[in-house]
């Protein structure tokens, strides 16, 4: 017995330390799945034996025009048939009557009763997932947004889809169980972010630079307890490097006092392209959504109870024409608005405390190099103790943010002192060979962080720390505060609450359209009448994959950093902007005129932005459609000519109207950092070549005008003939 023991007891340890030890390598080392690295739902459309191609053919959105016509009819100003009329009639667009016509058709309920039964007033993130989610369960959803979407604090995030490693942090040192919910919340919305649009979010890896021997300890708990909460929602484990193998990842970092790092991952997003796609599919399954249509007025019945809104287009007033207000009606309304919360707030109830503390948040863009294009970094600790973000980003790096109180305003501008700010942070961990320069800043820009006060909490002063939904009580439902992250919980809990406060009836959606452009998936199969929103795929991700450039390349003869940079902008729907794109009459590349020389933005953006994503303006095109004014405001200010030409032969702009476009779009440029020197241009400067010249402080960045020369000429600190061997103040020469 005694024998038997002395074997079995060796034995049992051993079998532990192997099942222990291969464990750990298999989660390790196990397989993952990347998001984008398996084949596309819908595989690419291919040549037949015969040499005939069949392009995709996706379903199409309502007109901006055929939308308002919706607005009207819920106050009856306007009947079914006058709107089917309309569109046979050839409204702006250029999409097929009769297919839009059975597309209606199919979609609305009966023109007995076209009360709306939610009105989302704000198109950003929160107002488009608040209509996607209550158009997937049934309902008749409406939403308008007074400038564009995404045009506030949606497009001017950090860019990141992310728990938040310094909300763990306060979680775990002040035992605080609500920001512990908080990430654990965001972990997961993360996950779905990569499922539901692959085109427009992928995984970063972060380095976190450890500067102390004891700091790695402390850094690696804290990055291996956030893998931890990730779980099944994780990828990547976080994974320590050494001095030399951070050095290798980040060639840029200050190699003294340098330790090692710490690298995790988290997600990165193209902003203003999601929320612009998230409205967008919203309208696919039903929804009415409008942009530039601005709320003037709350419209109540007797016994005080909102029953809809008075608005008005604001692209009447554009053009010079007097805008006609009308009715929207709805059981109910949310207020979805941002920083912009308390304004309409105060439409419902003139005397009602303010809820939002607005909060700035300044960003830069500085050139590509400044970072590897595949890994970030991030200063938990600055100067002052905040947290410091260095992305790469579309090609370039982006970096920030501030966190300072501010007023509320529609494009803020970035002052100067914050901008100083974040590059003296940065140049703390560069390098000191790499001058970070004021003249390197590409674009800055600001954003109000919407931070919230809950007005029923005892201490009004303290901010929520996730986000705030509060009913008033003539029902206006108001949804505030929380982050792009988290964005679709947000909706799906303000469409419940709206449920069941405004006594509203979820129901299965009939007669879905096919996202996917193909029978191959039904996009209706699990919209059941609950939210789904956490699987519903936006448009564009059905048929998109890591390899779909390729296809774009070769039926299109696009260049490969354009055809990359649609497929990973507009997934499957690349095939629909490729084919809008002007041929170059070149060899290569044979399709796709770029806007700007230095950026893969073409000609067929602005098209596909006007016909199916309703841009209105310029910038509606160089903000939200395209990212060029966030990454570079000079080449923004260079490519508008082109922008206003092509959304002139598309839109049909007077002359009085492109003028208002120029004029509009360099002030908007202002607020993403266009020199001031710049503001006044006309285009006539612009396309001579003369807004291109640079002042006295561009003058001395760069050796402009010096000849080919083993020295340059403006590089020496001596004048023309002096020898620089002997100086002229020496003994010598006197």
């Amino acid at each position: 017995m005694a024998t038997s023991r002395r074997f079995l007891r060796p034995f049992l340890f051993t079998s532990a330390a192997a099942i222990t030890g291969g464990g750990a390598l298999y989660y390790v080392y196990r397989p993952i799945r990347v998001p984008g690295s398996d084949p596309a739902s819908v595989p690419p459309p291919r040549y037949t034996d015969d040499g005939r191609f069949n392009p995709p053919r996706f379903p199409l959105v309502k007109t901006r025009y055929e939308q308002i016509a919706d607005l009207k009819r819920s106050s009856g100003l306007q009947s079914a048939d006058d709107m089917v009329k309309g569109t046979a009639e050839g409204v702006l667009g250029g999409l097929a009557g009769d297919n839009q016509k059975g597309l209606v058709d199919g979609q609305r309920k009966s023109a007995k009763d076209e009360t709306y039964d939610l009105l989302v007033i704000g198109g950003g993130a929160t107002g488009a997932g608040i209509a996607l989610d209550a158009a997937t369960r049934g309902l008749k959803v409406a939403m308008v947004e007074r400038e564009d979407f995404a045009s506030g604090t949606s497009s001017k995030s950090t860019k990141l889809v992310h728990g938040g490693v310094r909300y763990l942090e306060k979680a775990v040192w002040d035992l605080d169980y609500n920001q512990y919910k908080l990430v654990k919340e965001a972990l997961r919305e993360r996950k779905y972010f990569l499922d539901t649009a692959p085109h427009l979010s992928n995984w970063l890896p972060i380095m976190i630079p450890v500067q102390k021997w004891w700091q790695a300890p402390y850094f690696w708990a804290g990055t291996k307890f956030y893998d931890f909460l990730a779980g099944a929602e994780g990828i990547e484990s976080s994974y320590f490097l050494t001095k030399s193998r951070a050095l290798d990842a980040f060639p840029m970092l200050k190699k003294e006092n340098l330790f090692g790092a710490l690298v995790y991952y988290d997600g990165a997003h193209n902003d203003s392209r999601m929320n612009v796609s998230i409205a967008m599919t919203a309208a696919l399954y039903g929804a009415t959504v409008v942009n530039h249509i601005e709320v003037t007025s709350l419209e109540k019945d007797a016994n005080g109870k909102l029953i809809g809104a008075r608005v008005k287009d604001r692209v009447q007033e554009k053009n010079g024409e007097k805008a006609q207000e009308f009715s929207i009606k709805a059981r109910g309304i949310i207020n979805a608005t941002g920083p912009f919360t308390d304004a309409v707030r105060k439409m419902d109830e003139p005397g009602v405390p303010e809820i939002v503390a607005p909060s700035s948040g300044v960003h830069v863009i500085l050139p590509g190099y400044y970072s590897p294009s595949k890994m970030g970094l991030i200063d938990p600790k600055t100067s002052d103790g905040r947290v410091i973000f260095f992305l790469p980003w579309q090609g370039n790096t982006i970096a920030g943010t501030t966190d300072a109180p501010t007023a509320i305003s529609q494009n803020p501008i970035a002052g100067e002192e914050e901008i100083n700010w974040i590059l003296s942070e940065i140049q703390a961990y560069l390098a000191p060979d790499l001058n970070v320069r004021r003249g390197d800043v590409l674009a800055a820009w600001s954003g109000i962080r919407p931070l919230v006060k809950d007005p029923h909490s005892k201490n009004t002063e303290s901010l929520v720390r996730n986000h705030l939904i509060t009913v008033s009580d003539s029902g206006l439902l108001t949804c505030a505060g929380g982050k792009w992250t988290t964005y679709r919980q947000m909706a799906e809990e303000a469409v419940d609450e709206a449920i069941q406060r405004y006594k509203l009836t979820a129901s299965p959606l009939l007669n879905v359209p096919r996202v996917s452009g193909s029978e191959m998936i039904d996009d209706a199969a699990p919209l059941d009448g609950k939210c789904q929103t956490h699987q519903v795929r936006l448009v564009g991700a059905h048929g998109f994959s890591n390899t779909l450039f390729i296809n774009l390349i070769q039926h299109f003869g696009l260049e490969s950093i354009v055809a990359k940079h649609l497929t990973e902008s507009y997934g499957d729907r690349a095939w629909t902007v490729a084919a809008l794109s002007a041929p170059t009459e070149q060899r290569y590349p044979v399709r796709g005129l770029k806007i700007s020389a230095l950026y893969p933005f073409i000609d067929g953006e602005i098209r596909y932005g006007v016909r199916h994503e309703y841009a209105q303006t310029a910038v509606d095109v160089l903000a939200r459609r395209t990212r060029l004014a966030f990454l570079n405001a000079q080449a923004a200010l260079e490519a508008l000519p082109t922008v206003i030409d092509v959304m002139t032969e598309e839109l049909g702009w007077s002359k009085k109207r492109q003028e208002k476009e120029w004029k509009d779009t360099v002030q908007f440029l202002a607020s993403m950092g266009l020199a001031k020197s710049k503001l006044q241009v006309t285009r006539k400067d612009v396309e001579s070549g003369k807004a291109g010249e640079y002042d006295e402080h561009e003058r001395k960045l760069y050796s402009r005008h010096d000849r080919p020369a083993d020295t340059m000429e403006s590089d020496s600190k001596f004048a023309s003939g002096e020898k620089p061997i002997v100086s002229t103040d020496s003994p010598v020469n006197k």
